[in-house]
């Protein structure tokens, strides 16, 4: 059965985006001379996720809204920093062309790409773990989805932050190590200390040590704004101060990082498949753009 195998949810665009920074454009061309350095990292992160851990069904998150409106209007800031001067993401032009090509690649794989409007992968990740059934493990250089995080599920996070061969595998006791905060808990954590990487100011004056603390004696951002109404609740000098001058933002802030778990997503057969859904197109794609090596390992890697 592959529900005894785990769901493998991998972050498409966090793991392309370091596929492409990670192999230079001279490493890897099609015999036209147009790079695939991102499709052909990418697959080879993809073969050695399949091959390592064993999952049984499989599913790529797309970002079709990398900044939604809904989180824009509640916090301004959200992403700012990554808008291109077209008001589109700023992506290497190595790139663009690239990632349609990476799609085309896995649908004629038979890997279920997903992706919902108005939402980001994160949210597409979040409601596959929430309606699944586990084990669930996420494959993602982002650090939001620790708050995913769950040892009763289990969904673990497989975080590649230094590449998919270091890959570290957090459940709760090792975020709890990394952060001081519960994982359910990190998208209040992180609302509170900011994160630049996602334009989020944090609270003025909080820092990782304050926020992690405050999480662990109140919990939530809810829990926090509430006890600010109680005049003996146990706040450290002028940490009171510093977050009664931010309700607005702590109110805006935690719907912005908390990860969407009820997106509407149609109900897909993410089964790894053991053979391409269509060797023809596969082959006939390989070697147009000189991937046969990465397709092949992940074609051997799902095999397995």
């Amino acid at each position: 059965m592959t529900e005894s195998r785990p769901l493998l949810l991998v972050d498409a665009a966090s793991l392309y985006f370091r596929a492409y920074y990670g192999v230079p454009e001279s490493a890897a061309r099609a015999p036209d001379g147009s790079p695939v350095n991102a499709v052909k990292g990418f697959l080879d992160m993809l073969a050695t996720l399949i091959r390592t851990r064993r999952p049984g069904r499989v599913a790529c998150a797309l970002d079709l809204s990398w900044r939604p409106a809904w989180r824009v209007a509640l916090i301004d800031s959200y992403k700012r920093h990554r808008l291109a001067p077209d008001g589109g993401e700023e992506v290497p032009a190595g790139l663009v062309p690239q990632v349609p090509l990476l799609l085309e690649v896995l649908a004629a794989l038979g890997i279920v790409t997903i992706g919902a409007p108005d939402y980001e992968a994160d949210d597409v990740i979040g409601t596959l773990a929430t309606r699944e059934p586990g084990p669930t493990e996420i494959a993602t250089g982002d650090r939001d989805l620790f708050q995913l995080v769950n040892d009763a599920t289990p969904v673990r996070v497989l975080y590649c932050g230094k590449g998919v061969a270091k890959l570290e595998v957090c459940d709760e006791a090792a975020v709890a190590t990394r952060y001081q905060v519960p994982a359910r808990h990190y998208a209040d954590f992180a609302a509170l200390r900011g994160d630049p990487s996602d334009g989020l100011p944090g609270v003025a004056g909080i820092g990782e040590k304050t926020a992690a603390g405050l999480v662990t004696r109140f919990g939530g951002l809810d829990d926090i704004v509430a006890a600010l109404d109680k005049p003996d609740a146990p706040f450290a000098a002028g940490v009171r101060a510093k977050l009664s001058a931010a309700t607005d933002y702590l109110a805006a802030a935690g719907p912005v990082v908390r990860v969407a778990t009820t997106v509407d997503l149609p109900v897909l057969d993410l089964t790894l498949p053991s053979a391409p859904a269509d060797a023809d197109h596969l082959i006939d794609l390989a070697q147009r753009w000189n991937l046969a090596s990465p397709v092949r390992r992940v074609v051997d890697a799902a095999a397995g």
